[in-house]
């Protein structure tokens, strides 16, 4: 006798719908395992074995193969123990082969018949919609993060035995419904108790950079000396973010889902991640022997934030070169490439020197050549991917007698982000695009109009300040972010003056 069913393995942050087949058959008892399988998945065998038995059901002393479709993937982890089963009770007789028809099943058996979380159920239950299953059996506390995709019936059980009931009698299945646009009604977000805005006493300039880097998502380096207020102003950034999108959350929430975080729904605030610097390149980047999304990926449509960016390994910041450009990171195995997203926006913070008073000559010893091989641990390449750097200067005694009441919140400064990012969502309706720091070299005329005097007065900062072809466009693109706040369709001379401004510097010259 022959059973098969659907269930699905992952592939990075990707799932693919495979295939489980039973096969009961007269011969010495055995029980065989095929399919290009990892050891979690060859132990299977006892588990389900075990879990069938303490659930009521008993298996004939019969030749039992068990093969897991396609044969050239290799499969890994516990997640298959549910599909065996039932692929086994099928080939039995013990639940009806018609049930199992367009249906998924995805989950860990414990040696009572219970049945475990898995990680993975969202992008298992995206495929499977665009699969055309049309029912999918996971555990029941995965049930709410499967059932935000729509057009497939997610059903949450936490036995073998439940589920077997439940195959028999379909009018017991009870369809796990969330309300997606519920989850989207919050007002005021409260990112993770990072404070407000108004915390932030003066550095008006710093504020101003951050805003604009929000609007349009651009990447962010604040340098400045100890106590100026760097990581402060870093933190709150969450707090003046854009909203998510339904898409932008489901791609966001199917990243955590695959690398195990525990799901209640959908992640609804946009990502902020602050490694550590002793990070390894491998945890920035994702990797290892069974690929995982590392810190860029986990980040992807919100913050990656690098406090003390001079402090990183040299290797590991270079890992951010192709992803700020592709916004993808590709990893490739012997057994297969995989693709992770990568659309951030990176915030880094750095001191001036290695001492951090730089300027200050009364409190800075550093040479020149300190301070020149303390800067350039950021090289080139990396710095040329920075759209805005601006400088955090010595918070002033002055400053600090000023009342916080005084300071513009985080709500009033995402007001005016918000205007700004809805002014962009108009401009790239039926497009790629969502931001300004995502318009293409080729799009920049298109999108990016400029009066004749504007142009001629770029032209001239291009000649003078030798810069890149990747700088020209990034300051093009800046400021039209700043245009955007001005709610200005055409790029004026006064927006390009200051975008230029935000460059990076080096020895007094605009990179």
């Amino acid at each position: 006798m022959l059973c098969s069913v659907f269930s699905s393995v992952l592939h990075g942050v990707e799932a693919m719908i495979i295939n489980v087949e039973a096969d009961i058959s007269t011969g010495l008892p055995s029980f065989d395992m095929v399919g290009c399988l990892g050891s979690g998945v060859r132990e299977a065998k006892e588990r389900v074995r075990t879990a069938i038995r303490n659930s009521g059901y008993v298996i004939p002393p019969s030749r039992i193969t068990i093969n897991i479709s396609p044969a050239d993937v290799r499969k890994e982890g516990g997640g298959y123990d549910l599909s065996i089963a039932v692929a086994l009770l099928g080939a039995i007789g013990i639940v009806p082969k018609e049930s199992l028809k367009d249906t998924l099943f995805l989950g860990e058996l414990s040696l009572n018949g219970e049945i475990r979380p898995v990680k993975g159920v969202l992008p298992v239950t995206v495929k499977a919609q665009e699969s055309g299953i049309i029912k999918c059996f996971v555990p029941k506390q995965n049930a709410n993060e499967g059932a935000v995709v729509e057009g497939v019936r997610v059903i949450g059980v936490d036995s073998l035995k439940m589920l077997v009931e439940v195959l028999n009698n379909p009018l017991l299945e009870e369809p796990e419904l969330i309300n997606t646009d519920r989850l989207f009604e919050d007002g005021i977000r409260d990112y993770f108790g990072n404070g407000d805005f108004s915390d932030i006493i003066g550095q008006a300039g710093v504020k101003r950079a951050a805003e604009i880097a929000a609007t349009g998502m651009h990447n962010l380096l604040i340098i400045g000396p100890p106590g100026s207020g760097k990581t402060m102003v870093s933190r709150r950034i969450p707090t003046i973010l854009p909203k998510l999108t339904l898409s932008e959350s489901l791609e966001i929430t199917s990243i955590y889902s695959a690398v195990g975080e525990s799901i209640d729904g959908l992640i609804t605030q946009r990502p902020f991640r602050a490694p550590h610097h002793t990070t390894s390149p491998t945890a920035m980047s994702g990797g290892g022997i069974n690929p995982k999304p590392g810190e860029i990926s986990l980040a992807h449509k919100g913050v990656l934030f690098l406090d003390e960016f001079a402090e990183f390994k040299p290797v590991t910041i270079e890992t951010l070169r192709q992803p700020l450009e592709d916004r993808t990171i590709l990893i490739s195995r012997v057994n297969g490439n995989y693709v992770f997203p990568a659309d951030i926006m990176l915030v880094a913070a750095m001191n001036p020197c290695r001492c951090g008073y730089y300027p200050d000559r009364v409190k800075c010893h550093c040479t020149p050549n300190e301070i020149e091989r303390y800067y350039n641990r950021i090289s080139g390449p990396i710095m040329d991917r920075i759209d805005i750097c601006v400088e955090a200067p010595k918070i002033e005694v002055t400053d600090l007698r000023h009342n916080s009441s005084e300071e513009e919140t985080s709500e009033d400064i995402r007001k005016r982000v918000e205007k700004a990012v809805a002014i962009q969502k108009q401009r790239y309706t039926n497009t790629s695009y969502s931001f300004n720091s995502q318009i293409s070299s080729k799009d920049i005329k298109k999108y990016c109009k400029m009066e004749k005097e504007t142009e001629e007065f770029l032209d001239n900062i291009f000649e003078k300040l030798n810069l890149s072809a990747r700088a020209y466009y990034k300051i093009i693109r800046v400021a039209r972010t700043i245009a955007d706040l001005d709610e200005s369709e055409i790029i004026k001379t006064e927006h390009i003056s200051e975008a230029a401004c935000y460059r990076p510097v080096e020895n007094n010259k605009i990179r």
